[in-house]
């Protein structure tokens, strides 16, 4: 917890739980990645965390984008960034989402399969525009990362060119590749593999008369939470390495789209304990609900796949296992139950629980009024 945070908490008033940003670590953060990898451009990641003034920040740091949604290029134009600074790298759109893109002037577009290129090649035809570009995005296994990627996004590597190839037939600019090393990546070697698999489409394409340029890292870089993760720099190293050994001296453009690795860490929850109980007399292991849970903003506890830090007033007290669970009438409502947390037993009901590097994927997970709990406020200072 930031000293800004700190003394934010201490003043605050209102009731029920609430995320707080610190900016400051954001714009550290940014310079770490800038400073890691210099050559390339840094995409954020508006998923992560869309608050305006984050986006506001970060776009006069001169970050680019990486928009899910029209909705979030909205935001980003908003916050100050230009079109030329944002992507639509969601594989999956409407096609008169690609329509409203272009007309706000993006033209950089994530494909992964044909049928999706001709939907950008229609908008590009519908609008006027002749220099939107594209990137597939390619499937890689996510080893190492503590929220794998499903397939839902991505084709084999076999198939890009093609995908590329049917692109530039329309018209449009078959401009590089994408992959994602799955979220919460601790193995700074994870991109190695995957970009032996982008130098194979770059090769392919080559004979088929295709030249591609840019190779789009995506996102995976951990925020630090219960484990030690590797430092920025050691992912910066790694990645060079990776890229001079596949691409040799003829490294192509490249892009990063760090989400939680650029707000993870920036944000902390606090929490009060509404319940402590047991479910026996002689059982072991307490029962600590709190008044936040899946449905507020906790959602990546799913499969206690992302293990926050927790933190308490009592903390250096005795403690006890505790499972973690929220207030909702819901029975999925339980964040840790499979490995307990090791919590003070003198902790008591009304006590206020901390909840460390909270800062990405918290706020835009809560669930608008279930069970009738407002979603998750946020403060950025």
């Amino acid at each position: 917890m930031t000293e800004r945070i700190r003394e934010f908490l201490r003043t605050r008033r209102e009731d029920g739980p609430c995320v707080v940003i610190d900016l400051d670590v954001v714009r550290e953060n940014y310079h770490a990645f800038s400073r890691a990898l210099p050559d390339t451009r840094v995409f954020y990641a508006v998923k992560a965390n869309p608050a305006p003034e984050v986006l506001g920040l970060l776009a006069k740091l001169g970050s680019c984008f990486d928009c899910a949604s029209v909705v979030e290029i909205e935001l980003a134009l908003a916050a100050g960034a230009t079109a030329d600074r944002i992507s639509f790298g969601n594989t999956i759109k409407k096609e008169r989402d690609v329509v409203r893109a272009m007309e706000l002037g993006v033209r950089l577009f994530a494909v992964d399969c044909t049928a999706e290129v001709d939907k950008v090649a229609r908008s590009a035809k519908a609008v006027g525009v002749a220099d939107a570009r594209i990137f597939c995005r390619i499937l890689c296994d996510g080893a190492g990362a503590d929220w794998p990627l499903s397939r839902k996004f991505g084709c084999v590597p076999d198939m890009a060119a093609d995908v590329l190839e049917h692109g530039h037939r329309q018209g449009l600019t078959a401009y590089g590749i994408s992959f994602h090393v799955g979220s919460q990546q601790s193995n700074v070697n994870a991109w190695d593999s995957a970009l032996a698999s982008a130098s194979a489409v770059f090769k392919e394409c080559a004979m088929r008369g295709l030249s591609l340029s840019m190779v789009n890292l995506g996102g995976g870089f951990p925020a630090r939470y219960l484990r030690p993760i590797p430092g920025v720099p050691a992912y910066g190293d790694a990645i060079f390495q990776a890229l001079s050994k596949h691409f040799g001296n003829r490294l192509p453009e490249t892009i990063i789209e760090p989400g939680r690795g650029m707000v993870g860490e920036a944000g902390l929850i606090e929490a009060e304990v509404v319940l402590i109980s047991k479910k026996a007399e002689d059982d072991q292991v307490r029962w600590v609900y709190l008044d936040i849970g899946k449905f507020n903003g906790l959602a990546e506890t799913m499969d206690e796949a992302i293990r926050y830090p927790i933190r308490t007033a009592r903390d250096g007290d005795a403690t006890v296992p505790c499972v973690l669970a929220g207030p909702t009438c819901d029975s999925v409502d339980v964040m840790y139950e499979k490995t307990p947390y090791m919590l003070p037993f003198s902790l008591e009901i009304g006590d206020r629980v901390l909840i460390e590097g909270t800062g990405a994927y918290t706020t835009t997970y809560s669930a608008v009024a279930f069970n009738g709990f407002p979603p998750l406020r946020q403060y950025v200072i």
